[in-house]
């Protein structure tokens, strides 16, 4: 079964944003939430990262639409796409930074805003495509995988490695002493490591299971790494830990 797009609603006039997330949902787009304020996004982004953000450009709070992109791209590579009653051309220069993949205007035409999406999630899937075929080869043997860094092929004990984070098209190996930055997606190294292990815990985090420091309702962390821990996987990640 097809995954569907995960949206994440930020926009501080509610009535707008429950019309949004009615028609998106018909549509058969996953509604991870809605926020109203720049830095309650940021929180939602983090802990529960959507495919991609509708983001309003003028959102109450400390920090507007923009500043919120921009904060959010500092840890996540995600797909932004504005809208704004605003058009002024200031406005659209300062947004312009932050590399939007669209602008909607409001009042927004919902069968637009579906157009847009589409375009949106064509793009992310050709993206993807063509990181899958540069795929880097990455051998495995029985305790250990040997990983290309920097020219050469490197062997990393899989003991050593804490946890592995997506990052788009490509996902980090995380040690204790540094990371590794793979051609490959956290689909396909779940694939490949040994599932009594390395544990999905969220749709961004795969975790060597041995080394859990602590265990929480919400989150998990590794090394003082807090890494959020998702519903859906916690049920599988508590099972699996009753086998070690």
């Amino acid at each position: 079964m097809e995954s569907k797009t995960r949206v994440l609603i930020v926009e501080d006039d509610m009535i707008i944003a429950a019309n949004i997330s009615l028609q998106l949902s018909k549509l058969g787009y996953e509604i991870t939430g809605i926020e109203s304020r720049g830095e309650e996004a940021l929180i939602h982004a983090r802990l529960n990262t959507p495919d991609l953000v509708l983001m309003d450009i003028n959102l109450k709070g400390s920090i507007d639409g923009i500043e919120t992109a921009y904060s959010m791209q500092t840890t996540i590579d995600i797909p932004i796409v504005y809208i704004t009653a605003n058009n002024d051309e200031a406005t659209f220069e300062k947004a312009k930074k932050t590399h939007p993949f669209a602008f909607i205007a409001k009042p927004i035409n919902m069968r637009a805003l579906h157009r847009t999406l589409s375009l949106v999630e064509e793009q992310i899937n050709k993206t993807n495509k063509k990181a899958a075929e540069k795929e880097e080869i990455v051998e495995f043997l029985n305790d250990r995988i040997f990983i290309r860094h920097h020219g050469q092929m490197v062997k990393l004990l899989l003991d050593d490695i804490l946890f592995l984070e997506a990052d788009r098209n490509y996902c980090q190996i995380v040690t204790s002493k540094q990371y590794y930055l793979l051609t490959a997606t956290l689909k396909v190294m779940q694939d490949k490591l040994p599932n009594s292990v390395f544990v999905r815990v969220h749709r961004s985090y795969i975790v060597n299971i041995t080394r859990l420091d602590v265990v929480a309702e919400s989150h998990v962390e590794i090394n003082r790494k807090v890494i959020p821990l998702s519903k859906s996987y916690k049920e599988a990640l508590l099972k699996h830990l009753q086998t070690i």
